[in-house]
């Protein structure tokens, strides 16, 4: 089937080649338009391409959607720096860095879709991350434990995720990304000790170490850095 794009242009595409031009349209209109202006008739009309194209690859307008964001919410990479604390840090600041503005915007933009769905963001987001995919906070707690920097004991999972918890809340209400000694704070503050750790030295060069031989619970910070 030859569509046409621009004047006087005929340009075959198919496959992924024209899968990826109309969600990258799609993702145009809703930035430009919301979830009310995300039509078949927009998308169709910025991708330069027909309704029948689009319908018959999603049927449903939420196919579109989720095929959508789903191209364009990757699942991040998860940080492996040999202690936990550094794990944290480093995967808050790539959440910090290249997903405040999108969870800001799909807040604001899809308002009406939660609204007509009955869903909510958590929702959406289990749709978008990959089946049988563990949480990258559960991860580096895994990581942890197998290290021997943890104990190895049953944890809630809202312990195990509350520092992008927290940090999202603080993107939402702020509307902006979080302050870099913020991240640190519920690192330091909030997640270690809720996980049977001590926070680390805050002075450059010092070394924090607790053996508790009697419990045969062991941890030892490596060189402690302020950020």
């Amino acid at each position: 089937m030859s569509e046409q794009r621009g004047e006087g242009t005929h340009t075959r595409r198919r496959g992924a080649t024209l899968e990826n031009a109309i969600t990258d349209a799609a993702w145009h209109v809703l930035v430009e338009h919301g979830y009310n202006g995300f039509t078949y008739e927009a998308v169709a009309a910025c991708a330069g391409t027909s309704k029948p194209v689009l319908y018959r690859r999603w049927p449903q307008r939420e196919d579109l959607l989720i095929a959508t964001l789903t191209r364009y919410w990757r699942p991040l990479g998860i940080p492996d720096t040999g202690s936990l604390r550094q794990d944290a840090l480093t995967l808050l600041r790539t959440v910090n860095a290249e997903r405040a503005r999108t969870v800001i915007l799909l807040r604001i933009q899809l308002a009406d879709y939660f609204r007509e769905t009955g869903t909510t963001f958590q929702d959406l987001r289990s749709r978008l991350h990959p089946t049988g995919r563990q949480p990258p906070f559960a991860t580096l707690v895994d990581r942890a434990i197998k290290r021997g920097e943890l104990t190895d004991v049953p944890r809630l999972d809202r312990v195990v995720n509350l520092p992008f918890d927290l940090v999202r809340h603080d993107m939402l209400m702020t509307m902006g990304a979080v302050p870099d000694e913020t991240i640190v704070e519920i690192v330091d503050k909030v997640w270690l000790p809720l996980l049977g750790l001590s926070p680390p030295a805050t002075h450059a060069g010092h070394r924090a170490h607790t053996c508790d031989s009697s419990s045969g619970s062991t941890t030892e910070w490596a060189q402690a850095q302020e950020f």
